[in-house]
């Protein structure tokens, strides 16, 4: 099972230059977090592969499968850095809604986002109401709503922004839990989502890839000496400025 993006053009304005030009990228297995400065193209990457926005040029698929078509939605689940409450609804009711707008049946949609919060430890929410959740709980019921409804690909945009260490640490260990049979990729501006957890690290600045590869060889980039506990901040920098790129 490949997600790739295959020579993708995308702009969000048609006298600007585009975000990304003749982009292409394949998602390994496991843990992927994607690194890069405001304005990398790492918003658009995600949009591109949720099918939330279609390139100008080029292709996205799932396997066999073209994004826009009803079984890639079902399969690719795209998590944006704001999940809004909906006060009216509990944490169980509101991820059975989105197994339902993915297509499951009313009971099916019920009975799955049980299991679903289970599987990102919210057992003691299921029936909280999710404008009574912490921002944290409530990114963890968006991760639910991708569970529900099967899907093997989940794309998270910023989704530890705001959160103190300890949530971070919390839905860090829910997401390194998934992934025997998800693969998920994860923006971030901040390397400490990189921790031990990721088994791959994506780099970008300038809609293009600076490095793609596993968390050791992004490691290596570590210049001699760093300090210790600040070894991915410091491979993180030296990819920018041995690019060229300010840092």
């Amino acid at each position: 099972m490949t997600l790739e993006l295959r020579n993708c053009t995308y702009g969000y304005r048609r006298w600007k230059q585009p975000v990304l030009r003749d982009f292409s990228y394949s998602l390994p297995e496991g843990l992927t977090v994607l690194l890069g400065p405001n304005g990398a193209g790492k918003s658009t990457l995600l949009k591109l592969a949720a099918s939330v926005n279609r390139p100008q040029e080029g292709e996205v698929f799932l396997d066999d499968t073209r994004a826009g078509d009803a079984a890639y939605r079902r399969a690719v689940a795209w998590m944006p850095q704001d999940i809004v409450p909906m006060p009216t609804l509990t944490a169980r009711e509101y991820v059975a809604y989105v197994g339902w707008l993915k297509g499951m049946t009313r009971a099916d949609a019920w009975k799955h986002a049980r299991k679903a919060l289970v599987r990102v430890d919210l057992t003691d929410k299921i029936d909280a109401r999710t404008s009574q959740l912490s921002g944290g709980q409530l990114r963890r019921v968006g991760v639910a709503g991708a569970l529900v409804h099967g899907a093997r690909v989940l794309l998270l945009d910023e989704p530890t922004a705001g959160m103190d260490p300890y949530q971070r640490r919390v839905f860090r260990d829910i997401l390194r839990g998934l992934t025997h049979d998800v693969r998920v990729l994860l923006s971030t501006h901040d390397v400490a989502d990189l921790a031990e957890e990721a088994d791959h690290v994506t780099v970008m600045h300038g809609g293009r890839i600076l490095h793609h590869g596993d968390t050791r060889a992004f490691l290596a980039h570590t210049p001699p000496g760093t300090v210790e506990g600040r070894a991915a901040e410091a491979a993180y920098t030296a990819l920018l400025r041995n690019s060229g790129v300010a840092a």
